[in-house]
């Protein structure tokens, strides 16, 4: 499963999808405080990437892909 949402963190991995926006905006939006891993993520949807900037999630872990790492702190999510 690209989304595994715990009690305080959103573990995020592979290929996350257009489908995985909406529950993440929810659990982000009852989850103030929650934090993302994305240290398995391989790749994120555009929409994905949205939510994240959209409300601001910390990001607990990077991606260990350098690539997406980069992508993600030119988008200003890191």
């Amino acid at each position: 499963m690209a989304l595994d949402l715990k009690k305080t963190v959103a573990n995020l991995s592979g290929t996350v999808t257009v489908q995985e926006a909406e529950p993440l905006l929810e659990w982000l939006q009852a989850t103030p405080k929650g934090k993302l891993n994305l240290a398995d993520c391989e790749h994120l949807h555009a929409a994905v990437l949205q939510v994240i900037l959209r409300t601001g999630a910390t990001i607990q872990k990077e991606p260990t892909d350098p690539d997406l790492t980069t992508w993600l702190k030119s988008a200003g999510a890191l």
